[in-house]
């Protein structure tokens, strides 16, 4: 096939030998199937802003790192360069999540390089060696769907054990390889600690699969996998191999109001004082 423009400097380069052809175009990239010397593997060729359906929302880059105060200064201003350093951030962090994750032991595509906007990684692959279907082209019967559903759970701890919540979760990034569920599409990772939408955004990234699985395995819609997860991390009681019920009880315990009264005054009274303070120094 006609090689890609974009794909160019990866065989200039000596990083990709051949293009073996396009394996699908979803809304924010594209995806080729390569060959690296003896193996195939995929890249990954990320669309430009103006022509991606995905849009970067403030709620999922909310508290990323940029490389330094100009850049903040740029994206903050939407200046040109500005743009193009929030594209590459927006990159970054896929880039960046794939390989935290997968030293974590989720199953992830492995990251190879990342060159002139193009992600090499691993390609995912059937029992037969064919490309890896998505889980939404598949059906599955219920103890099947119970088993990938619990699967993909782990991975979600995982994960979060690991700091980080996919964001965009869903049947529609979750390839179904040879050994089991392979999780996709990283751009949007969010970082589970420094991030005020994290636990929405988990919440909604679990009851994805709860409901995907659950047209396989109905009972599975009565679980609250989700909120359970969440509560344990807050506690710091989250562990990768620790066992979940799908059951949680929201605490009913009441609020001690003259407490948090009591706090608010001492704040307040600390505030006044250090004003004092710094008017006598003055």
């Amino acid at each position: 096939m006609k090689i890609p423009k974009r794909l160019e400097p990866l065989l200039e380069d000596g990083l990709i030998d051949d293009v073996n052809r396009q394996l699908m175009s979803g809304k924010e990239a594209m995806v080729f199937v390569v060959r690296c010397g003896e193996e195939v593997r995929c890249a990954k060729v990320y669309k430009e802003a103006n022509k991606r359906a995905f849009r970067q929302s403030v709620d999922y880059t909310e508290n990323r790192k940029v490389k330094n105060s100009r850049q903040a200064r740029a994206m903050a201003k939407g200046t040109r360069y500005g743009r193009e350093a929030q594209e590459e951030a927006w990159q970054n962090a896929e880039v960046d999540a794939l390989y935290r994750l997968a030293a974590a032991g989720v199953r992830v595509p492995k990251p190879y390089n990342f060159h002139s906007g193009v992600l090499l990684m691993e390609l995912i692959t059937d029992a037969e060696g064919n490309a890896a279907p998505r889980l939404n082209d598949m059906t599955f019967t219920p103890e099947v769907a119970r088993l990938h559903f619990q699967s993909l759970l782990r991975q979600v701890v995982l994960m979060l054990c690991a700091g980080v919540i996919h964001g965009d979760l869903s049947e529609f990034n979750i390839l179904v390889g040879a050994e089991g569920p392979v999780i996709i599409d990283l751009p949007q990772a969010v970082d589970a600690a420094g991030n005020n939408h994290a636990q929405a955004m988990l919440q909604r990234d679990v009851d994805n699969l709860t409901h995907y699985f659950g047209r396989f395995a109905p009972e599975l819609l009565e679980t609250q996998y989700g909120k359970e997860i969440w509560a344990l991390y807050e506690h710091g009681e989250l562990h990768p191999d620790g066992l979940l019920s799908g059951h949680f009880t929201q605490s009913v315990k009441p609020v001690d109001l003259n407490s948090v009264i009591r706090e608010i005054d001492d704040a307040r009274a600390e505030e006044a004082a250090r004003q004092l303070r710094m008017q006598e120094a003055g």
